[in-house]
């Protein structure tokens, strides 16, 4: 008896170590007749749901380890196969089972899981550092697993899930973590930095035969038929761009705002993108120098720039009130600082905010919150005001009163004549 106990234990250590993963449901037949499964046959029971015992996925899977967990060290090409393997025998279960049966969609799952890990091999993740400086970009490793973000030097999907991807802070180049080392563009914020001003002639074409039939950025061959690759003209720049380049992505011209109060976004390349949007927010347009004709036709901007006026002449009273430093008044405007600072320069975002007539609203709100400080809530205010030096009669006279006039020499403050 105590033979038969020993060789039955035997026997079952040895089925375990030789457990065939693609024959599953078979071991209780096995046991009872006393033979061992079969080692080469392949059956459709191998992706099946659950085990008596507690077994290792790689028993699922058909393979001779866990290719979920994160992989240790260096990948011999066996992995690879075994996982090729693995696929081609998902691929043939699942036209085998019945359709739309619980056993199929359990298949598929394993198969995109497959193949998933089978792309992880081919391109693993490494330890990548988190920061990372090349031709003044700024990389920052990105966590999120999205898969709507597109590279920006390949011009393929990003696929968060098993790619390692980085994002410059300065200018939101996107990248595969495989594709920094081909980058040949530097940062755009390093150009906003050192040439904050904008191309203002409109489309300023020099010709693709000025070009040399070259993308005017990374110079590879293009032409107007398509052959060896469509050249795509940038309304910014007025030069012509790879598809690689030029994504007919679209934005606001500043040249064609300027000369023509013309809003309708247009198309540009990558790199032109990029700048108007870093340079959208920036106060580097003098309107009345650029085309001083514009105020005779646009009445926002003349409406506008007598807010700005106003709020120009209310500012020293703001920074010698100790109730209005304590409430922060001015800080109304730290989106748009430069409206406490002059009355003549705008950015890009200001004329389309202009435009929309979101501007006009949210100042003519900040000017009434001033002046209602400055007239009605603050006497210390109230008692820098002006009495007419004409009728000497009256009301206190403020600067920025519509019915006001102030000398430019000794800034006193009159009745309109």
């Amino acid at each position: 008896v105590a033979d038969e106990m020993e060789y039955d234990e035997r026997l079952a250590l040895f089925r375990q170590t030789r457990l065939n993963p693609f024959d599953r449901g078979e071991e209780d037949d096995g046991h009872q007749e006393g033979k061992t499964p079969p080692q080469h046959e392949a059956r459709p029971e191998m992706f099946s749901g659950t085990r008596t015992h507690s077994s290792d996925r790689t028993m699922d899977l058909g393979l001779a380890e866990d290719h979920f967990s994160r992989p240790m060290g260096s990948f011999v090409a066996s992995d690879i196969e075994q996982l090729k393997v693995a696929i081609e025998e998902c691929k043939k279960l699942i036209l085998e089972l019945p359709e739309h049966s619980e056993r199929q969609k359990d298949t598929v799952v394993k198969l995109i899981h497959l193949r998933l890990k089978l792309q992880e091999l081919k391109d693993p993740e490494e330890d990548e550092p988190n920061l990372r400086t090349l031709l003044e970009h700024r990389f920052s490793k990105e966590k999120s697993k999205s898969v709507k973000q597109t590279c920006d030097k390949c011009s393929t999907i990003i696929w968060g899930l098993i790619q390692t991807w980085y994002t410059c802070t300065g200018c939101y180049y996107r990248c595969h973590s495989k594709c920094m080392n081909m980058i040949t563009k530097p940062c755009v914020r390093s150009k906003v930095s050192h040439q904050s001003e904008y191309e203002l002639s409109i489309c300023p074409e020099i010709g693709l035969d000025r070009q040399d039939y070259r993308c005017a950025e990374c110079r590879t061959p293009i032409s107007l038929r398509g052959v060896p690759s469509e050249a795509r003209q940038c309304d910014y720049t007025g030069q012509y761009y790879c598809s690689t380049c030029h994504w007919n992505d679209t934005a606001i011209v500043p040249a064609r705002v300027i000369h023509n109060w013309e809003f309708e976004p247009r198309k540009v390349c990558r790199s032109s993108l990029r700048y108007l949007a870093l340079m959208l927010p920036r106060p580097v347009l003098k309107l009345k120098e650029i085309n001083p004709l514009l105020f005779n036709f646009v009445e926002e901007l003349v409406e506008i720039r007598k807010l700005r006026q106003d709020i120009l002449l209310m500012k020293p009273y703001f920074i010698t009130c100790k109730e209005a430093m304590e409430a922060r008044l001015l800080l109304q405007l730290q989106e748009r600082q430069h409206f406490v600072e002059n009355d003549d320069m705008y950015s890009l975002q200001d004329l389309i905010d202009i435009s929309s007539g979101r501007l006009s609203c949210s100042l003519t709100e900040i000017h009434t919150t001033f002046a209602k400080h400055i007239k009605l809530d603050c006497e210390r205010c109230q008692a820098k005001g002006f009495v007419c030096e004409l009728c000497k009669e009256g009301d206190i006279l403020f600067p920025f009163d519509s019915h006001t006039s102030v000398c430019h020499e000794c800034s006193a403050v009159f009745h309109r004549l």
